[in-house]
């Protein structure tokens, strides 16, 4: 059994900048897709990243593109999400998931999942 704990959310003015991480626990998660999935208050879940299991190709949603970055650490077991420049619209539980397999992860289909962080991005 897997599992994934989002920790660095937080209240962050607009402009500013917070790191989240996702630790993975469990079992060895370096052969998996890891990525990052948001939900804003009445809205529906929605794709924010991905990235392979090596590390070496990286899907971002247009929305963040340019100001989110993910990125991972097999050693220790966890992924981050740097996110710049933040916006009020940017605000919602984020979550971490993992697949095995890509396409299934950023369809929102992964495997495993955290229990979400919430960012507050004020204006």
């Amino acid at each position: 059994q897997g599992q994934l704990v989002e920790s660095g959310g937080g209240l962050v003015q607009a402009g500013g900048s917070l790191r989240l991480s996702c630790a993975a626990s469990g079992r060895t998660f370096s052969s998996y897709a890891m990525g990052w999935f948001r939900q804003a208050t009445g809205k529906e879940r929605e794709f924010v990243a991905a990235i392979t299991w090596a590390g070496y190709n990286t899907n971002v949603a247009d929305s963040v593109k340019g100001r989110f970055t993910i990125s991972r650490d097999n050693a220790k077991n966890t992924w981050y999400l740097q996110m710049n420049s933040l916006k009020p619209e940017d605000t919602a539980v984020y979550y971490c998931s993992a697949d095995i397999d890509l396409g299934s992860l950023i369809s929102g289909r992964g495997s495993y999942w955290g229990q979400g962080t919430q960012v507050t991005v004020h204006s």
